[in-house]
């Protein structure tokens, strides 16, 4: 299970659950706008209603007026001076309104914006100030890595110049690979001699086995090299991912601190507004008074102060009214936001249940995979058995159990049969190498079927299958070659010959 990336999964799982509790957090706040929305329209009834309860008061009191205006004596003089005033007074008192209503939204404003500094600075003091001094010790690191690679990528290929010449040494003490060629006695042949060979340092007689013994050696340091190099690409990925990651934060904190400098401008430019708009409002209640008492000072006649007393009424219903109008505005304005809000509501819900199916996917992804690649070997290690005919061998199967942990257990059963037909379980250690052979093959073939790894390297190699006869191992490629878009096997000349003509053949490289 090597090829599963299951860090990347478990990040990919998280992704999805920060999503999710997002969609979640979003809905809740859906519904609770869903249930305010009665609330909101009975307000809007209620508001109305009082409009024209204030509407029908108005409109009785300014009939009270022209019918008193029409009754009154008094000079034109005195007449405009007064319709002239209270002309005035309603007009300050309208702008007053205006100002107050600006005022407020103007301080609702101003409070929103300085929530969001709030949020922001707490956002900004939870991203690192600098990242430059760990980029850098991370970037010297990579370069440090790729420089060790280089030195153990030159080491391994020194190895196995080392590793190639000794094992030509072994080949034949003074012939070349050339000459073996042109000789007419099989390679084969030309290989058993008497055991011992000239050391190629020294000059002395030395034992073949002493030469594969250091042949050996250098194949096991060549593999410690190219294991660390493995794990060298590992260590530079992971600083790779961790250097995007800084930068991420980087330009994260750039942001927040782009956004804070925006927050603090319009936070300064609404305080100045507020402090414009409260002068104002001081000006214009100073303005009233005064005007009022204009008004008062006005000696009129005891129906003029009757009329006065009217038209002060109309001047406090046209201003209930007019804050009436403005609520209802304004509480069918948040109607309006949520009916919009709630527009979205299904699709929000389509992504959840979207979300929360991939959630269940990708927690189940290991181990489906895992499933399919036990099955995939069982059914192709029964096939095969079938194929290459093993008498004594009834199944070869894997059983995958439950540990309680995060990785499963595998288990691999050997069911043989005596010549009674009775079956019983035995190891794998107990198989021929020829069963062990094939059994290795399937399995690698069902790696390679389970991980998709056609997709990528529609390509694979058999080598060192000399312990089959000849008759299986035509079998075992010819299954082979149904599930492998390009298939190379290495056979010697007699095992080759078992092979249908139609496979293409390379004799000399």
């Amino acid at each position: 299970m090597s090829a599963i990336d299951t860090t990347a999964i478990q990040a990919e799982i998280t992704q999805k659950q920060a999503r999710k509790k997002k969609l979640d957090e979003e809905l809740a706040e859906l519904e609770t706008l869903g249930n305010r929305r009665p609330t909101l329209t009975q307000r809007v009834t209620e508001i109305e209603g009082k409009i024209e309860s204030k509407q029908e008061a108005l409109a009785d009191i300014r009939e009270e007026i022209d019918g008193m205006e029409t009754d009154l004596s008094k000079t034109k003089e005195t007449k405009a001076a007064m319709e002239s005033a209270f002309e005035t007074l309603q007009e300050l008192r309208s702008e007053q309104s205006q100002t107050r209503k600006r005022l407020d939204a103007e301080r609702g404003s101003l409070e929103d914006a300085e929530s969001e500094r709030e949020r922001l600075e707490a956002e900004l003091e939870s991203v690192p100030e600098s990242v430059a001094d760990r980029r850098a010790e991370l970037k010297s690191s990579v370069s440090d890595r790729r420089s060790e690679q280089s030195r153990l990528e030159s080491a391994v290929s020194e190895l196995q110049n080392l590793i190639q010449f000794n094992e030509d040494l072994l080949d034949g003490e003074e012939t070349t690979l050339q000459e073996l060629r042109e000789e007419e006695t099989p390679v084969t042949d030309r290989l058993v001699d008497d055991g011992s060979v000239n050391c190629w340092t020294c000059g002395t007689t030395v034992e073949q086995s002493q030469i594969a013994n250091t042949i050996d050696r250098l194949r096991e340091l060549r593999a410690d090299k190219l294991e660390r190099i493995s794990a060298l690409d590992d260590e530079i990925e992971e600083l790779r991912r961790e250097i995007e990651s800084l930068e991420e934060r980087a330009q994260r904190r750039s942001k927040l601190e782009r956004d804070l400098d925006r927050v603090e401008d319009e936070i300064n430019s609404r305080r100045d507004t507020i402090e414009d708009l409260e002068e104002r409002k001081a000006s214009l209640e100073a303005e009233i008074d005064t005007k009022e008492a204009e008004i008062e000072s006005l000696e009129f006649a005891e129906s003029h102060e009757e009329l006065l007393s009217l038209h002060q009424e109309a001047n406090r219903l046209e201003l209930e009214l007019e804050q009436l109008e403005s609520d209802r505005d304004q509480v069918e304005s948040d109607l309006e936001a949520i009916e919009e809000r709630l527009e979205k509501q299904s699709d929000l819900e389509s992504e959840r249940d979207a979300v929360t199916q991939e959630l269940t996917e990708l927690r189940t992804k290991v181990e489906r995979i895992e499933t399919e690649a036990v099955e995939e070997f069982n059914n192709r290690m029964e096939a095969i058995l079938e194929i290459m005919g093993y008498s004594n061998i009834s199944r070869i199967w894997i059983e995958r159990r439950e540990t309680g942990k995060e990785d499963a257990e595998f288990v691999i059963h050997v069911i043989r049969s005596d010549d009674a037909g009775t079956a019983y379980e035995d190891t794998i250690d107990h198989l021929s190498e020829s069963e062990r052979e094939v059994t290795g093959l399937v399995f690698a073939l069902a790696g390679y079927l389970a991980h998709d790894v056609a997709d990528t390297v529609p390509f694979m190699v058999l080598d060192s299958v000399e312990a089959m006869d000849s008759d299986r191992i035509a079998r075992l490629v010819e299954y082979f070659e149904e599930h492998v878009p390009y298939l190379v096997v290495a056979l010697l000349p007699e095992d080759a010959q078992a092979l249908p003509s139609r496979y293409p053949r390379v004799t000399e490289i």
